[in-house]
Formats: structure tokens, C-alpha cells, sequence
């Protein structure tokens, strides 16, 4: 749900007049009359800003006001087809994806905020699947020692993981190609490996560029030793928070333990994992691979509340004597709009849409 009723309400008290489609927020546990409550009317469809927690289809795009604005996370980059039906409707579009990661911005993170369930979640479902024990148990027949996580990735999603194996009990390790966060993934309680990279690969932003031949060879020895002796493993890497690299090959998951899991976070990326199926829950050399889509959309009730307050605070920033200020001097607005006066202005979307429109 794009906005929970908390949101509603200072959006109201900022002179905005709200409307909210009837049922929309029933499945997050949001009801209409709590929306009402919070100042809230039923939609009629009408709306100058539309916002949205997922990408639309073209056939919502075609239902939105000529000339209105959109806010939501759209990925531009792997949605070049919407982008373009947007740009042909006169939409003035922006993608939280594409917010600057700056300290200004972080309130309007969505990306963070919508990771950091992930990360969560994904431990869970990965404890969910083994078939052991997390923590070291001490019983009358012996002790059971803790099970092995190998977390990929040290950003949101990845800390976030460490976090949660760590309070499940489990031994955690963790590796990024960012040697910079070492002491971040030591603070959330795991044991950092690595390798000593030939090249700096920040990106900026928390994010990192993708790596040398020479370095993704011995990261993938790295990976594979790591992989080789851990029952569960996480990962979480993104290059520039979009696209997945591929680091875990079919011959790393053959070496795994039977029995082990490998929760791929980085599947609506693509995958980090080469034998992961966006969307299933497939077994492979005798290791659960489970590759999730929209992971944060099954904790709705947070991850509700956590998208329309980023969301609410994004439209405040440039709320200006009770109306919405479209400044693109600013680095926020410039970092994040996509399209404008029937134009794809997002330099990269307008490549990808290039690119579509070449085939």
C-alpha cells in the first residue's frame, strides 16, 4: 500500500486533499475507515499525484490523468516500456529508486527501507527451510552446535540479515567487494572474510561497480570456500542497487552441503545465484535455492507504513504554501525524475527506452 493512514494525516495537515481507493489497504491491515479517519476520501481516479507501491502496468498508465504526476519506484532502467508509455501520457514521473542516496534524502529512501525487510525476511525464510537448528543447543543427548551462515553483500539487506541470523544464534560470517565496510559487518556481530581487490569498486551511494576479471576470480574461490562449509546463504549484491551479479555458479552450489539453503535476495534484480528462479523455490545438488520476489510485500503492515512515510516525506520536501513545488535546480528532484512534458529526461531510462525502441 502506497500509504498507511499515518501518512494521510499529515499529508492533510499540509493542505493536500487525499484520496484513497476503497479496499486498497485491507490486505496491509489498514481498513477505509481508518484512511477516513485520517482524512481520507474514496478516489475518483482525478488525482494530480498518483502514488503507487509497485511499477504500473501500461494499461494503468493509460488510465492516469494527462498532464498529472506519478510517484512510486519504477526501476526505470529494467521498465524501459513503461517508462515510454509514461513520457507518451505527459506524465511527470518519479522513481524513488533513483533518489540520490545523500543524508537529506534518507528519510525518502525507499530502497533502505524496503531492503532492510528483506534482509530480515530473508533469514527467516531461510530458518524456515534448513533442517536445523540455528543457535548451539546444549541437551541431554549432546550438544548441537550452531549452524553456519555466510551472508553476500554488506549493505541494507545484508547488515540487516547479519543481524537477524546473529539473533537467531547462528555462527555468521559475511564478505563485500567494499573493504570499507568491514567494520559495519563486524558492529552487527559477524565475522568478515574477504579478498584484498586489485581495483576500488565504490561506486558511491553504498553502492558498488561491478568487478575485474582477475578480482571476480578470486572472489569466486572466495564464495565457493565460504559456500562449500555454510548451511545457509544469503545474497544480497546489487551493482548500482539495480542489476545482480552473478556469483554463485552451478559448480559453487554442487560443492554446498546436502541440505544447505541459499536464499537469493538479489532476485528481482536477475539473481545472484545461476541456477535461482525468480519468483520459486527450486532444489538443486541437493540445496534449497529460494529466489523471492517482492519480499518486503509479505511483512504489508511495515512495509506500508515504512514506503508512505519515505513517500510523504519526499512530496513535504518540496511543499511549498500548501501545493507541490516541481524544482529541478534541486539534486533530489533531478537524481529521480524520469519523465517530463512528454520527454524521459532520467538519462539511463532514456537509454534503456533507446534501446527498446531499436529493437
Amino acid at each position: 500500500m502506497a500509504l498507511a493512514p499515518d501518512s494521510v494525516k499529515k499529508l492533510v495537515q499540509a493542505g493536500y486533499e487525499v484520496q484513497v481507493e476503497p479496499g486498497a489497504g485491507l490486505a496491509a491491515g489498514f481498513g477505509d475507515a481508518a484512511f477516513a479517519a485520517a482524512g481520507a476520501k474514496p478516489s475518483d481516479a482525478r488525482a494530480d499525484l498518483t502514488l503507487r507501491a509497485g511499477v504500473p502496468t501500461e494499461e494503468e498508465v493509460s488510465g492516469l490523468p494527462e498532464g498529472s504526476m506519478l510517484l512510486g519506484s519504477l526501476f526505470p532502467t529494467r521498465h524501459p516500456g513503461i517508462v515510454r508509455a509514461l513520457a507518451r501520457r505527459g506524465i511527470t514521473a518519479f522513481s524513488t529508486d533513483a533518489i540520490p542516496r545523500t543524508t537529506r534524502a534518507q528519510t525518502m529512501d525507499t530502497l533502505s527501507s524496503m531492503a532492510n525487510i528483506a534482509g530480515y525476511k530473508g533469514v527467516l525464510l531461510a530458518a524456515g527451510a534448513m533442517p536445523r537448528y540455528c543457535p548451539m543447543l546444549m541437551t541431554a543427548a549432546g550438544t548441537i552446535l550452531p549452524a553456519k551462515f555466510f551472508i553476500i553483500g554488506a549493505g541494507v539487506a545484508g547488515l540487516q540479515a547479519i543481524a537477524t541470523a546473529k539473533r537467531l544464534g547462528a555462527s555468521v560470517f559475511a564478505t563485500d567487494v567494499r573493504p570499507e565496510v568491514k567494520e559495519q559487518i563486524q558492529s552487527v556481530g559477524a565475522k568478515y572474510v574477504g579478498i584484498e581487490l586489485r581495483e576500488d569498486v565504490a561506486a558511491g551511494g553504498g553502492y558498488a561497480k561491478d568487478l575485474s576479471e582477475e578480482d571476480k576470480a578470486r572472489q569466486r574461490e572466495l564464495l565457493a570456500e565460504q559456500c562449500a562449509v555454510s548451511d545457509v546463504v544469503v545474497t544480497t549484491a546489487l551493482i548500482g542497487g539495480v542489476l545482480a551479479p552473478r556469483l554463485i555458479t552451478a559448480t559453487i552450489v554442487a560443492r554446498m552441503k546436502p541440505g544447505a539453503v541459499l536464499v537469493d535476495l538479489a532476485a528481482d534484480g536477475g539473481g545472484n545465484c545461476e541456477l535461482s528462479q525468480p519468483g520459486k523455490t527450486v532444489v538443486e545438488h541437493g540445496v534449497t535455492i529460494i529466489a523471492p520476489l517482492n519480499l518486503a510485500a509479505t511483512l504489508p503492515t511495515d512495509a506500508s507504513t515504512l514506503w508512505g512515510r519515505n513517500l510523504t516525506n519526499f512530496i513535504l520536501a518540496f511543499t511549498k504554501d500548501r501545493a507541490f513545488v516541481l524544482n529541478r535546480e534541486d539534486e533530489i528532484i533531478r537524481g529521480c525524475l524520469v519523465t517530463h512534458e512528454g520527454q524521459v529526461v532520467h538519462a539511463r531510462a532514456r537509454e534503456a527506452v533507446e534501446a527498446l525502441s531499436a529493437t
